[in-house]
């Protein structure tokens, strides 16, 4: 089937959602997911982030659809044209739904362990507002131990629902889940149950925001400061393939690897994760990119710098204007001996 989105056609196997063809041709046109992870089964339709225009719904019926689509579970149709971001409407949907999902998000960046590779940071500092409308009070939650490796801070989470899915499908038996409804609806476990499986550690890798964190890391280092490197050991429960972040010859934590959407690649078991931290337990391959979309690459700050304005009395700053003349020592005499040299 052939699929155009932003005017860029590509062809593309029947079952392809319109977000899986987006990434496909890559650059900024893709939409942003913060619910949808391709590893996961059932995933997607619940954060609305990548919401898109369908001009041309298909060649048998041109009609265009009257709503804005989640791309993630909208499938594609032979001569379907999408808009992503060459639509204003799309662009303010994304805007409202990012007020959305930070009208109970607290304002953690700067004491928050995600800060520097969180999808809702970058989602709003791509389409986020300097301002908010809500003047009531945001949803709260007392703090809950929900294991020894894994800290939870409910107050950050935006129910994407990531981290049960992938409980409920990488481990034998998943202990927490969605509690409660509409606004006091929270992750949580069954009669305060602890999680403890093998694979427990990838719901830290999965979750878009701050909600889940790995303990033995908290509060070490800013992920700026460490050095990530592919490395591989030989494990009997996992592939082994991970990414270690390094702070000078330490390992400070391990992760899974990930591709350019944040997604990971393998998942990894808890014995890679918390408890190898030797560099002696690793081979290490060499030095891992940053992806580029992330807040933290010093070239995002550039990108559509507003100009810096300040107020205040003239000349204060600018200061004279004959003091702001270029004097060229050539035109001024020399004098030697009382005796003037052009």
């Amino acid at each position: 089937m052939k699929v155009t989105i932003d005017g860029h056609e590509i062809e593309v196997e029947p079952g392809t959602t319109i977000l899986q063809a987006a990434r496909m041709i890559g650059g900024d046109l893709v939409p942003p997911a913060m619910c949808y992870y391709s590893k996961l089964k059932g995933s997607g339709g619940k954060c609305r982030c990548c919401l898109v225009e369908v001009s041309k719904g298909s060649e048998a019926d041109p009609r265009p659809m009257p709503k804005l689509m989640a791309s993630c579970v909208t499938g594609c149709m032979d001569g379907m044209e999408v808009n992503s971001t060459a639509s204003p409407r799309v662009e303010e949907a994304r805007k409202s739904v990012t007020e959305f999902l930070l009208i109970n998000h607290p304002l953690d960046c700067p004491v928050c362990d995600q800060a520097g590779e969180c999808d809702l940071q970058n989602l709003s500092f791509q389409h986020g507002k300097s301002q908010t409308r809500f003047i009531e009070e945001k949803r709260t939650f007392e703090p809950e131990d929900i294991g020894d490796k894994i800290q939870l801070h409910m107050n950050r989470c935006i129910l994407c629902q990531r981290c049960v899915q992938v409980a409920d499908q990488l481990t034998d038996g998943r202990v927490h889940g969605v509690m409660n409804r509409g606004d006091h609806a929270q992750i949580s476990t069954c009669i305060s149950t602890a999680i403890d499986n093998e694979f427990s550690g990838n719901m830290i890798d999965v979750c878009p925001v701050g909600a889940l964190t790995d303990k033995t890391f908290r509060f070490k280092s800013r992920v700026w400061f460490n050095k990530p490197y592919n490395a591989h050991r030989n494990c009997d429960k996992c592939c082994g393939k991970t990414t270690v972040w390094m702070f000078g010859d330490e390992i400070q934590r391990v992760t899974a690897r990930k591709d350019e959407y944040h997604e990971v690649e393998d998942f990894i078991c808890n014995t890679c994760r918390f408890d190898k931290k030797d560099v002696k337990d690793w081979v290490i391959e060499g030095p891992r990119k940053f992806e580029k979309f992330s807040v933290i690459n010093r070239n995002k700050y550039a990108l559509n710098a507003p100009k810096v304005v300040i107020e205040t009395e003239k000349f204060i700053l600018e200061g004279r204007e004959q003091d702001q003349k270029k004097i060229s020592m050539v035109e001024v005499p020399l004098k030697t001996n009382g005796n003037s040299k052009s």
